[in-house]
């Protein structure tokens, strides 16, 4: 935590598990290599590491914990695999350089503020069997331009694109049943 000179990592196989906030606000951090021996990345692993310009995660992970990658501001290309199944809260919260991300089809549950300040988010594929955009996902996402709701999608929540400022096309699924309060506030184009 907080090794300010830290540049490179090499996370030895015998590991298998990234404790909370384990490489927090190491700013130098430009390089890690994650082996498939990692089972579990806990909360705020990555937290600030604001050199961080790409991430795979392996395959033996399953969830994506809240805060993991937490104002990574450099952060520009993430490979999420096929075996993640949730992306918990704050997860990509401010990664201001992530320009676009598919997420698999095995993401059921993507948590509140997951997207929230990606600025220059353009693109995002969501998962086909998403059953809700939670509060504040996409929150000042303010380069994302359009998106494609999948239809399995019935909830909307609260402030999911508040001050999405660039987006001109949405599809909205036949089977929405709810879209929360200032949703759509302040998409100005």
């Amino acid at each position: 935590k907080e090794c300010t000179s830290l540049a490179e990592i090499n996370i030895h196989s015998s590991i298998t598990t990234i404790k909370c906030n384990a490489f927090e606000n190491c700013t130098s951090l430009k390089q890690i290599t994650i082996p498939s021996s990692i089972t579990k990345i806990e909360g705020g692993a990555f937290y600030g590491c604001s050199s961080l310009t790409q991430i795979s995660i392996p395959s033996s992970v399953t969830i994506i914990s809240n805060a993991t990658f937490e104002s990574c501001t450099s952060l520009q290309q993430i490979t999420i695999p096929p075996s993640i199944t949730e992306i918990d809260c704050w997860a990509f919260h401010g990664c201001t350089s992530l320009k676009q991300l598919s997420i698999p089809s095995s993401v059921l549950k993507i948590s509140y503020r997951v997207f929230n300040q990606c600025t220059s988010l353009e693109q995002i594929t969501l998962p086909s069997f998403l059953t809700m955009i939670d509060c504040y996902l996409f929150y000042e996402c303010s380069s994302l331009t359009q998106i494609d709701i999948p239809s399995s999608v019935t909830v909307i929540e609260d402030y999911a694109f508040y001050r999405c400022k660039s987006l001109k096309k949405l599809s909205i699924p036949p089977f929405l049943i709810k879209i929360g309060i200032k949703a759509f506030a302040e998409c100005s184009s």
